[in-house]
C-alpha cells in the first residue's frame, strides 16, 4: 500500500489567511489519513505578537488530520529559513514531503494529485518536484492534464529526499558557471524576472528559499510536473505575506476533478513551455493595465 506524505504547514501572523488554508486542506479526500506538521514562526516585532498568538490558537483547534505535530518557534526564523530548516529535517525523516504556507488553498484533489505523483515518479531522478499551483494561461485545455516545466514553483509543492539533497542555498556556487544563454533559458527567454530575484537576494535586498531551490533543480537539469487545472490558489496576493504585492493575476479556478494522466516520457512539454511563457510576458496587461495594478499596489484597496 502507498504510504502518503506528511504534509508541512508553514505559518506565521496571518490568521485569516491560515484558517482558510486549514479549512481547505481539511476537506481533502486524504486529509485524515495524513499526518500534518505544522511549524509556527515567532513574532519578528511587538507588532506581530498578537496575530502569531491568534495563528497559534488556531492551528490548537480539533483539526481532522490522522496526526498533527506542531513546532513553536521561540525567535524569528524568517520564512527561508523556516522552509530549509522544516523541510530538511522532516523529509530526511519520511523521504518525501508536500509543503504549503499560510496563504494556500487547496483543492479537494490536491493531496491526491500529490501523492499519486510522488508514487508514479519516485524513482525519476530527472523529476524533482511537483507542482499544486499551475498559472492561469490562455486556451488551457490545448495542454495535457499533467506535464513537465523547468521552472520549480513554491506555492503548493512536493518533493522526494533525493531531490531535496541537491538544494543548495549558496547562491553564489549556484550562479558560479552562469552565462549570458543560462540566464535567458533560466528567465524563459527573459519574460520572467526570476534573475532579477537572484540579483536581489545577491544585494541583500530579499531572502528567498525558493529563488535557490529553482537555481538548485536547473542546474540539475531538472523537471517539475505542474496541472492542466491548479490544485493551488495563492490567497496571499494581497500584500500580507513576505515578498508579496496586492496582484490579481495568478487567480485561478482550481480543480474540480482527480488527475488520472501522468505523462511516463520525461521531457519538458513544448506546448505548455510556450503557453507559461505567454503569460509570464503578458501577465502586466497594456499601459492602461499596468497604471492601474502600480497605483492598487502603491495605495492598496480601499
Amino acid at each position: 500500500m502507498q504510504t502518503l506524505a506528511p504534509i508541512i504547514l508553514f505559518v506565521y501572523n496571518r490568521p485569516k489567511h491560515t484558517r482558510r488554508t486549514l479549512v481547505a486542506l481539511e476537506k481533502n479526500l486524504l486529509a485524515k489519513d495524513s499526518l500534518l506538521y505544522i511549524i509556527s514562526d515567532a513574532a519578528k516585532n511587538a507588532d506581530a505578537v498578537e496575530n502569531v498568538n491568534h495563528v497559534r490558537a488556531i492551528i490548537r483547534e480539533p483539526w481532522d488530520f490522522k496526526h498533527i505535530t506542531i513546532m513553536e518557534r521561540q525567535k524569528n526564523w524568517g520564512l527561508a529559513e523556516n522552509v530549509i530548516d522544516g523541510v530538511t529535517k522532516i523529509i530526511e525523516e519520511h523521504g518525501k514531503a508536500i509543503i504549503l504556507e499560510d496563504d494556500l488553498e487547496t483543492a479537494p484533489y490536491a493531496l491526491t494529485y500529490f501523492n499519486d505523483a510522488l508514487h508514479c515518479y519516485e524513482h525519476d531522478e530527472r523529476v524533482m518536484e511537483i507542482s499544486g499551483y499551475m498559472y492561469p494561461i490562455e486556451n488551457p485545455k490545448r495542454l495535457p492534464k499533467t506535464f513537465f516545466f523547468r521552472v520549480a514553483n513554491s506555492w503548493g509543492w512536493a518533493t522526494w529526499k533525493r531531490a531535496w539533497k541537491q538544494f543548495n542555498p549558496d547562491i553564489n556556487a549556484l550562479t558560479k558557471h552562469f552565462k549570458r544563454k543560462d540566464i535567458r533559458r533560466f528567465s524563459i527567454e527573459g519574460t520572467e524576472n526570476f534573475w532579477k530575484q537572484v540579483k536581489e537576494y545577491k544585494a541583500g535586498k530579499i531572502n528567498s528559499w525558493a529563488i535557490r531551490w529553482y537555481l538548485s533543480v536547473f542546474n540539475q537539469d531538472g523537471l517539475v510536473l505542474y496541472p492542466r487545472h491548479s490544485m493551488v490558489q495563492n490567497i496571499g496576493t494581497d500584500g500580507s505575506g513576505t515578498h508579496s504585492d496586492i496582484d490579481d493575476v495568478y487567480h485561478v479556478e482550481l480543480a474540480t476533478q482527480k488527475v488520472k494522466y501522468f505523462p511516463r516520457e520525461i521531457r519538458e512539454n513544448e506546448k505548455a513551455y510556450e503557453a507559461i511563457k505567454h503569460f509570464y510576458a503578458h501577465r502586466k496587461g497594456n499601459i492602461a493595465e499596468r497604471l492601474i495594478r502600480f497605483l492598487i499596489k502603491k495605495f492598496g484597496r480601499k
